[in-house]
């Protein structure tokens, strides 16, 4: 399997490489769950030019962005061609993209810039491999403006937001990927361990997944 981990920014490298060795990690059936939606990835790519993931939790603040990140970061480390997998999140409802999640991904060694204060909801620059384009964050409703409207697999990282959702406008797959929300360990003496916790997991996932499309597609 073809893995490129030098065109990330160096100090994203070691934890990419950690990452991509962790995938016994993973439970079984868990697996199997992100296998399932590595196949619905691979049917999108191989009938068109792209796929494009939306990552949803109810305020799109902490999992849905580190699922977008990961996600995207995954598609350069497995060398899936460029442009074809793109990555998007969003939530029921607007917020902010929440501080410690952007803490957890410089420590992980991504960079991040604030590009507009934006009121309370700061747009962030996501900064991964020096030759692609940084990925803009910020908290936003899974349809606004910006992000696909139609012909797009929606990735639920919540219950929440997928009990509030029982239709997804516009999406042509929805799958099941909920995780617990770090968020229970704000204002805690565990909040850094626990956002630090929740970011590898999605990681690994992630990677996981993306090493499954492109093991698919050959």
């Amino acid at each position: 399997m073809d893995v490129e981990f030098g065109s990330l920014l160096e100090p994203l490298q070691s934890y990419a490489r950690e990452i991509a060795t962790s995938h016994d990690e993973i439970s079984p059936a868990r697996q199997e769950v992100l296998r399932e939606v590595a196949v619905t990835i691979r049917r999108h790519l191989e009938a068109d030019p792209h796929a494009d993931l939306t990552f949803i939790c109810t305020h799109n603040s902490r999992r849905s962005h580190l699922g977008q990140v990961w996600a995207q970061t995954a598609a350069t480390v497995y060398e899936l061609p460029a442009g074809r997998l793109r990555t998007f999140s969003g939530g029921t409802e607007v917020t902010a993209c929440n501080i410690r999640t952007v803490r957890a991904l410089r420590r992980a060694g991504l960079s991040i810039v604030e590009a507009e204060p934006n009121g309370g909801n700061p747009r962030y620059l996501v900064q991964y491999a020096e030759q692609e384009d940084p990925l803009l964050v910020f908290s936003k409703v899974y349809h606004q403006d910006g992000n696909p409207t139609s012909d797009y697999i929606a990735l639920m990282c919540c219950s929440d937001a997928d009990e509030k959702c029982p239709v997804v406008t516009g999406a042509t797959e929805r799958c099941a990927l909920y995780y617990e929300d770090p968020k229970l360990a704000d204002e805690t003496p565990q909040e850094e361990a626990v956002y630090d916790q929740r970011c590898r997991q999605i990681a690994i996932e992630m990677f996981f997944m993306i090493a499954c499309v492109q093991e698919q597609l050959g």
